[in-house]
């Protein structure tokens, strides 16, 4: 829409002409005025309702053709809230701006990106957005959107240029100073070159900014295991718990740390809770049953290894040798 003279809406063969109603180049989105299309408005949801795993399907016009669907799953949701919404489903060159609707009909996202050559790097702005552009607003010159400097910082990920995410996102955090989501990038960033100092301050700020960033939390507690700064790994990600109680990943980087303090009762406990919500978790399962033989448990142990036979039956007869060795 950036530029554009004159706009038509249409709805099956009726088209109309339409007006400028309100943008936001900061967040990639234009609102137009049509009067005269008789159309039932789409319901809206929340992205921030989101969860990965989700059913969603994007809707679109490539290259002004025929409408097109194609299915797919929530993969990540980065940053927020309310978050930028990774798909599994496809979104064609020239779809921008189509809708992600969830599995119950409901708009919960504006298709506005993909990676080139990225498995499932499909995203969509939150639909929350859409709500905070207000008339009048002007987009301002030379800067990027919001979308371009995740778009950038997402290919140079993928390209594992750490040095230049690091970079890219050094230039988003003076542009951006107070979104959380810059931080928690540039903690990534920092995470991926080692320099765990440096990363912990990033999430230090991306926290200071929204508290509530459950990811900021847990990478904090990565980053303070990495140079073994254990009670403060601990309580991170019990922040990151107390945001999420069913992130089970929180819950076996718990029970990893406390295993590093030889705490192995907490330990147990933080792997159950972690098997709790996803008892598929073959890792879980390993080190669950190592917690139990170091408490001195030995039958649970050999129980956990049970489990995890179906899992991964390598590793529960590694696991297996180790506490009854031959």
């Amino acid at each position: 829409m950036k530029g554009g003279d004159s706009y038509l809406v249409g709805r099956g063969k009726e088209l109309v002409c339409a007006t400028l109603y309100a943008e936001d180049a900061g967040k990639d989105i234009c609102l137009l005025d049509a009067p005269g299309i008789a159309a039932k408005p789409a319901q809206l949801g929340k992205a921030a309702g989101l969860k990965v795993g989700d059913p969603v399907y994007a809707v679109g016009a490539p290259k002004g053709l025929e409408l097109s669907l194609s299915a797919g799953i929530v993969a990540q949701l980065r940053g927020g809230p309310p978050p930028l919404i990774q798909t599994t489903a496809a979104i064609s060159p020239g779809s921008s701006g189509g809708g992600l609707f969830d599995g119950e009909g409901r708009l919960v996202g504006l298709t506005t990106l993909y990676v080139e050559g990225g498995q499932s790097l499909n995203f969509a702005i939150p639909v929350e957005w859409i709500g905070e552009v207000k008339p009048g607003r002007k987009p301002a010159a030379g800067e990027n959107s919001r979308t371009e400097w995740e778009k950038r910082a997402i290919a140079l990920e993928q390209m594992k240029d750490w040095q230049g995410l690091l970079d890219w996102c050094l230039k988003w955090t003076k542009s951006e100073p107070e979104n959380a989501e810059v931080w928690f990038c540039l903690g990534g960033a920092y995470g991926y070159l080692n320099r765990d100092d440096d990363a912990i301050e990033a999430y230090r700020q991306a926290i200071r900014i929204n508290p509530e960033l459950a990811g900021a939390w847990g990478n904090l507690g990565a980053a303070y295991n990495s140079i073994k700064r254990y009670n403060d790994a601990i309580e991170a990600y019990r922040q990151a718990i107390r945001i999420n109680p069913e992130d089970a990943y929180a819950w076996f980087c718990l029970g990893f740390t406390y295993d590093n303090l030889k705490r192995y009762n907490d330990a147990i406990e933080a792997y159950r809770q972690a098997i709790r919500i996803n008892p598929e978790d073959a890792k879980a399962w390993y080190n669950l049953g190592l917690a139990y033989f170091l408490s001195g448990n030995r039958t649970a142990a050999l129980e956990a290894i049970q489990k995890l036979r179906r899992l991964n039956p390598e590793w529960a007869d590694e696991l297996f040798n180790l506490i009854v060795p031959r």
